[in-house]
């Protein structure tokens, strides 16, 4: 496996959290992910709908997926149908001062978020989930975890 490695330190979204909206549709950003934005970023976010959750890209982040998005068009057509939803729905979200974000009206309603949401950081962006799809979805097993143990065997990390 071939990791390119950063030469100064690298920030990271990690953990997860729960938020809930204001009346307008306001998130309030974690501190620890304000703070990544902050020491690496800027408070440019790309909001980008994905199935039933939206993903939040600081801005240099979300030009890396834009390129991979277009080139892997190239290799796999059937990309596109994706890849147009996602870059034709992406909203840029500047932080307020508060340290909060608008999310839209209208990816609120594609990704069925209310007023309850969990934030759960993924490395170089961060997912946001309505918290009754999150715990839905995340309901793990004995054996999913015991799938887990078997794919990171496999993957050489236990």
């Amino acid at each position: 496996m071939n990791i390119e490695q950063p030469s100064g330190p690298v920030y990271h979204f990690r953990g997860r959290s729960e938020h809930n909206l204001d009346g307008k549709g306001r998130l309030s950003i974690p501190a620890r992910f304000r703070d990544v934005l902050r020491r690496q970023y800027d408070e440019r976010l790309m909001v980008a709908p994905w199935h039933k959750s939206l993903r939040a890209y600081p801005f240099p982040q979300w030009e890396k997926m834009e390129v991979g998005l277009l080139y892997s068009m190239r290799e796999y057509p059937e990309m596109k149908k994706m890849a147009d939803y996602i870059i034709g729905g992406v909203v840029e979200c500047q932080l307020d001062k508060q340290g909060r974000v608008l999310l839209p009206p209208r990816l609120r309603e594609e990704s069925s978020i209310h007023r309850e949401v969990v934030l759960s950081g993924v490395m170089t962006y961060f997912e946001i989930l309505d918290k009754k799809s999150w715990e839905e979805e995340n309901k793990p097993t004995a054996e999913d975890y015991a799938n887990f143990d078997i794919s990171l065997l496999k993957a050489g990390l236990m």
